[in-house]
């Protein structure tokens, strides 16, 4: 896929993700290209799915949610149907900002984000421990987050 964008389009997808909201005029200036080739050129990379979605990136502080976690699931058993039905509802619940699933020592990776120590025990017992084949738990909160980001170094 990086094979199939220019330098050009690195140069648009950089500057997205850094301010979503900037305007085809805007990236126009910085890259020296027409606001209709800006246009055409983003919205190919939507259409061809390298651009998902635009959101608005929240402080999750100022919103009540001042704890994070990172559990790891280690279930009771492995096949394809217990690993998959373990994800589809785990997935479903709104404390679950993130799921991954991993080779190693755990099974599953989960990023919990969480109003505080009250919410997380509550979201644990009555439901991540709830769920059928679960086997071990392990959560590690965050003291300090020293780098958060969601843009991708391209190129």
């Amino acid at each position: 896929m990086l094979a199939d964008l220019d330098a050009v389009d690195i140069q648009i997808l950089t500057i997205l993700q850094y301010d979503a909201r900037m305007t085809t005029k805007e990236i126009s200036a910085k890259t020296g290209k027409s606001v209709t080739a800006i246009h055409d050129r983003i919205h190919r990379l939507e259409e061809r799915g390298v651009i998902q979605s635009y959101v608005a990136l929240l402080d999750r502080n100022c919103i009540g949610k001042k704890l994070t976690g990172f559990t790891t699931v280690k279930l009771k058993e492995h096949s394809d149907t217990i690993l998959s039905q373990f994800e589809k509802e785990v997935v479903k619940f709104p404390e679950v900002m993130e799921c991954y699933q991993l080779t190693g020592i755990a099974d599953f990776l989960l990023k919990v984000v969480i109003a505080d120590m009250d919410a997380y025990n509550n979201f644990l017992k009555n439901k991540l421990a709830s769920l059928p084949y679960v086997g071990n738990l392990l959560t590690s909160f965050v003291l300090v987050e020293a780098k958060r980001t969601t843009a991708y170094q391209i190129g």
